[in-house]
């Protein structure tokens, strides 16, 4: 089926055509790392499950009403949507939630976006496996600026209103997690391919 290796702008354009086999694929290319994510802040697997539904509903509605203008960025707009959502959810019970990982290794296991070649797919799991064995180890406040930029893709705007720090101390403590980083992989020897 053509719609196996269309793009997700291609997708898009077709399921506003009436396709509607695109827009499952859609879904079922980003339905992991959405609902990681989503997993990510709420730990619990129903509400997770409820507030994934409705995200690709408002994105679905999105799509019909002809509103979507984000052009080649499909899976950071649903990631978006899913983000505030989740924050909706928590400004409902009137908390806000910390921002860790989860047990073994659902961020990276899960955030990829196009398939890889089996023994690269291996390679990559473990790569990814001791990687965040590494960002685990990072000061919390790096690790935080990690997690946002890089797995729910946060421009450093939004990091700042998340953390409720400047700007400039975020994109700091990005520095400082990327030296880190950088040094922690070559004292563990952590190397890709």
């Amino acid at each position: 089926m053509r719609t196996q290796v269309m793009s997700d702008q291609e997708l898009v354009d077709q399921y506003i055509a009436g396709n509607e086999i695109a827009l499952e694929r859609l879904i079922k290319r980003h339905k992991d790392k959405i609902f990681t994510s989503i997993y990510l802040m709420v730990k619990d697997q129903y509400l997770a499950e409820d507030i994934f539904q409705e995200t690709f509903i408002k994105a679905i509605d999105t799509l019909r009403a002809g509103k979507y203008n984000e052009e080649g960025k499909f899976a950071p707009w649903v990631a978006r949507i899913a983000y505030n959502l989740c924050i909706d959810h928590f400004r409902k019970l009137k908390r806000v939630p910390g921002i860790v990982t989860s047990e073994g290794d659902d961020i990276f296991k899960y955030m990829k976006f196009e398939e890889t070649p089996m023994e690269e797919h291996v390679q990559l799991e473990r790569f990814e496996g001791k990687l965040k064995e590494l960002i685990e180890q990072l000061p919390e406040e790096q690790k935080e600026v990690v997690i946002l930029r890089h797995f729910f893709n946060f421009s450093f705007k939004e990091v700042s209103d998340y953390t409720k720090a400047p700007i400039n101390t975020c994109l700091g403590r990005m520095r400082y997690a990327l030296i880190n980083l950088r040094k922690m992989m070559e004292e563990n020897n952590v190397v890709y391919r």
